[in-house]
């Protein structure tokens, strides 16, 4: 499988790259001295509440030096890291460097870097440092039919009826948290069709893994289906870069026969067969089995909690399921300031729902973390998104690192006053758009937060 082997590695690090360079610009205003959840003040209260015990549960570098500096360099040097691996030389070298630098970042970015696909890379990383054991190629479809598998066994788990009737896809183009153009038109599909998508899916997921084990014809077909439902996926919302890490992971349902081709001659690197790498890998794909089957058994969850426990803060082996319960409505949090009270006027973010007659953003596989984050600010409440304090904070301050993840404010100076509004947003129908030119409409819910203002005002 060293052909295989070869080209995986270059789009893994064709995807750290995508992750390094998305999260650099972004980096200081999430969780710089002056971003909205300092990792400072975070990293102080772990060490204040455990002890010299954090050093392990929140494994990063920044222990070593906290600075935004720091941040911005981590994210600079794991962008030449992810060239390096690319580039095939010292791929060992390269992609541990990568794993290295992903997870500081991860462990530092808090709420805004602990999505699945942050996970999934770190696992997928993880393992391309062993690279060259004999082994490597079942851990990587292992990875693979976990990922599948675990994707729609949760939505079974949850008990969700939109999954059980297969009405999940009637909401989801709606609901998702930055749609892309073609879902608007994908929700005015037929209740019949979607219901048809919904179940195809589901059988991907739940049937299609299971391939992976076979012989080499019934693990193409389940290499295509996923990238069918991938792509899918890929066209209809924007997902950072977990789709295009999910379509490299398919390569491996494949060999090296599939892969003769006189271009992918230049991809190709061969590294010296290490079965003594074997034994780590048989490890890990212990571990994943492992918590797979936890996943199912509660008791066996219970039982295997203090290994999984143990490894759990260096993301090697993790599990995976989105949209477990399907979101129906869609909620959005409109941010406003004022002056004097009365009089309000809303902050634009750059991509999520706000202004009526926005069009639909086309943004992946970059990642705009606080719109994202403000999607599921909006599916709770304030107690469970104490972050967004610090946002309103830094907006109240006029902090530059965090205006600059929004558009321009609406105000020449930081309002006296703000507040955070809740919405239902829907899209509106085809006659309307036309007639309008408006994607959406919107009804008001009720204040979500505030008013709140600067004691010192």
């Amino acid at each position: 499988m060293q052909r295989t082997e070869s080209i995986f590695l270059r789009l893994l690090g064709l995807i750290y790259l995508i992750a390094f360079a998305s999260l650099w610009p972004q980096i200081v205003g999430l969780v710089g001295a002056e971003g909205i959840a300092p990792a400072t003040g975070y990293f102080s209260a772990i060490y204040n509440q455990i002890g010299a015990r954090a050093y392990r549960e929140l494994p990063t570098l920044f222990w070593f030096h906290q600075s935004d500096t720091a941040l911005v360099a981590f994210c600079i040097v794991g962008c030449l890291a992810s060239a390096w691996l690319i580039s095939g030389f010292f791929t060992r070298w390269a992609a541990t460097a990568c794993f290295v630098l992903y997870l500081s970042l991860t462990n530092a970015g808090q709420p805004f870097t602990a999505f699945q696909w942050d996970a999934l890379l770190l696992e997928a990383g993880f393992l391309a440092i062993f690279v060259g054991a004999p082994w490597l190629v079942w851990a990587y479809r292992l990875l693979l039919f976990r990922l599948m598998f675990e994707s729609g066994l949760v939505k079974l788990l949850s008990g969700d009826p939109a999954w059980r009737n297969l009405h999940a896809l009637r909401y989801h183009f709606l609901t998702q948290p930055l749609p892309l153009p073609t879902a608007y038109y994908a929700y005015w599909l037929p209740g019949r069709v979607l219901d048809a998508m919904t179940a195809i899916a589901l059988a991907i997921e739940l049937v299609m893994p299971w391939l992976l084990f076979g012989p080499r014809r019934l693990r193409k077909a389940a290499g295509w289906s996923f990238i069918t439902l991938q792509l899918a996926i890929l066209l209809t919302g924007n997902y950072a870069f977990f789709n295009l890490l999910t379509l490299a992971l398919c390569v491996w349902a494949f060999d090296d026969e599939t892969f003769q081709f006189r271009w992918a001659e230049r991809w190709i690197r061969i590294e010296r067969p290490r079965p003594a790498l074997n034994v780590i890998v048989a490890v890990l794909m212990l571990i994943g089995v492992m918590e797979l089957t936890g996943m199912v058994l509660p008791r066996w969850d219970t039982a295997i909690r203090p290994l999984t426990s143990w490894i759990a803060p260096f993301e090697v082996v993790n599990t995976y399921g989105l949209f477990a319960v399907m979101t129906k409505d869609r909620p959005e949090i409109i941010l406003e300031g004022s002056d004097d009270g009365v009089h309000w006027r809303e902050y634009r973010f750059r991509y999520k729902p706000g202004p009526l007659n926005r069009e639909l953003p086309v943004v992946a596989p970059y990642q705009p973390r606080l719109d994202w984050q403000m999607w599921f600010a909006a599916l709770g409440d304030y107690q469970e998104n104490s972050w967004v304090g610090g946002l309103l904070y830094r907006l109240l301050k006029g902090d530059q690192h965090v205006t600059g993840l929004m558009e321009p404010p609406p105000f020449s100076k930081p309002p006296h006053y703000l507040r955070a509004q809740l919405y239902l947003y829907q899209f509106t129908t085809p006659a309307e758009r036309a007639r309008t030119g408006n994607v959406w409409q919107r009804s008001f819910l009720h204040t979500w937060l505030g008013p709140v203002a600067l004691r010192q005002q």
